[in-house]
């Protein structure tokens, strides 16, 4: 019988800095998913209500991006977001940003909603994996350490991450881990690109990067004060 490997849909998104990172996105940048909400809506959130996005293109996102990154020196993400209509979810992609990620921002930006996302993030060596629902992040993972997920329901999606061959059983010793972490050294990226997909039924796909799309800024500060739905993580 004739199978098909699951990641290689994905592996686009493993490009490495030696090969120049993933076209137009380079080795740092997050995908996020979000149903329940429209494209102007989305970029709403994004930017604090301030902006309901402009018409554009991938190519107009990123050099909006490149002239904060010149102004900001990088260490504020990428400051813009591209949000466009995918079946009854709605892609958000943020070059060289991580803030749909991040438990202080994703619990406001998923109230109301359903929101998956995945941050791919080389300099941080912290790629990572968000599943959240109307301000309650209900599942995440460091995409490395599949074995330590949190969240309200961190077992919500065992039986998708099984189907992907991640391990979910924490290493017992360090031959263990050496082989937890070389099983997911080079698959992470796959694996969580492959997991949204699951959820979602819409995969991250290459030619996503030329759709027309609503282009906005991401407007600081975004701490959520009121904590509502925030889940603490390891390593964050």
């Amino acid at each position: 019988m004739t199978t098909t490997d699951p990641l290689i849909p994905f592996q686009w998104l493993n490009a490495s800095e030696v090969e120049g990172g993933v076209r137009g996105l380079g080795v740092i940048f997050s995908a996020a998913f979000f149903r329940g909400l429209d494209p102007a809506e989305v970029v709403r959130r994004f930017s604090r209500g301030t902006d309901s996005g402009q018409e554009s293109d991938f190519d107009a996102l990123d050099d909006k991006v490149y002239e904060f990154l010149e102004e900001t020196d990088g260490g504020d993400g990428g400051g813009h977001v591209g949000v466009f209509q995918a079946g009854e979810w709605c892609v958000a992609i943020e070059p060289f940003g991580w803030m749909v990620t991040l438990h202080e921002v994703l619990p406001r930006l998923s109230r109301g909603c359903e929101v998956v996302a995945v941050t791919r993030h080389d300099y941080a060596a912290e790629h990572s994996f968000e599943y959240a629902i109307d301000g309650t992040i209900v599942t995440g993972y460091r995409l490395r350490h599949p074995y330590e997920r949190y969240g309200s329901d961190p077992d919500r999606l065992n039986g998708l991450m099984r189907e992907l061959g991640m391990g979910l059983d924490r290493p017992e010793d360090g031959d263990a881990w050496d082989a937890a972490w070389a099983d997911n050294y080079n698959t992470a990226v796959p694996r969580g690109f492959a997991l949204a997909a699951k959820i979602t039924g819409v995969p991250f796909t290459e030619d996503m990067l030329a759709r027309p799309m609503l282009v906005g800024p991401i407007v600081e500060p975004f701490a959520d004060v009121d904590g509502a739905g925030s889940h603490p993580a390891p390593g964050q």
